[in-house]
């Protein structure tokens, strides 16, 4: 008798089936990625705090954050920073050093997962080189405050790994750690404010 073959869709709690294989954009939802989000861990969970500081957290500063460095940028480029990390609903976040060992085949699912999510919400499959370097730069800008902040790193470590960040662009910003429920609510409303602006 042959092996039965591996699973390789999850369900969603909205109830749709998500083919990590071939995803497409008509099983992604912003409550699913929202709630996944929320409820994942950067850091892997090695953070001070009350609260795990989660990828949503996360992706809501890099959003202000990319739209700090670019006065005026479109809305839908601020929608694509949001939605950076996305994928990670449903892959989880990963900290460097574990996708380095885990190889190329993270990066072709993430790849996947990442045209379905851009493709749902009206955004090209692929994003223009500039708006992607752009918003890793504001990934990167994150990550030094989260790593100083909350995640035990001295500035010089910061600086070493993430690179000195633009003091005007990070002014004023902190880190909050706050329940999970409360940053999936404020990322659906972010997601839910862009797409209007996109589509108005």
């Amino acid at each position: 008798m042959p092996p039965k073959p591996a699973r390789a869709w999850q369900r969603m709690l909205s109830g749709r089936r998500l083919d990590l294989l071939d995803p497409t954009p008509l099983d992604v939802e912003i409550e699913d990625i929202a709630h996944g989000l929320a409820f994942v861990a950067r850091w892997n969970g090695q953070t001070v705090g009350d609260f795990p500081y989660s990828v949503a957290e996360h992706s809501l500063l890099v959003e202000e954050i990319f739209a700090r460095a670019n006065p005026g940028i479109a809305a839908r480029w601020r929608l694509a920073a949001l939605l950076h990390d996305a994928p990670e609903y449903v892959i989880g976040d990963m900290i460097s050093p574990v996708k380095a060992a885990v190889g190329p085949g993270y990066e072709a699912l993430d790849e996947r997962l990442s045209v379905a999510v851009h493709l749902r919400f009206g955004l090209p499959g692929e994003l223009p080189a500039a708006i992607k370097t752009a918003i890793k730069h504001a990934d990167r800008l994150s990550a030094w405050l989260e790593a100083v902040q909350i995640a035990g790193f001295s500035r010089a470590e910061a600086d070493r790994f993430f690179g000195v960040p633009d003091a005007m662009t990070v002014r004023g910003l902190s880190i909050r750690l706050r329940p999970p429920v409360e940053v999936r609510a404020e990322f659906i409303a972010r997601h839910a404010a862009l797409m209007k602006e996109v589509f108005a």
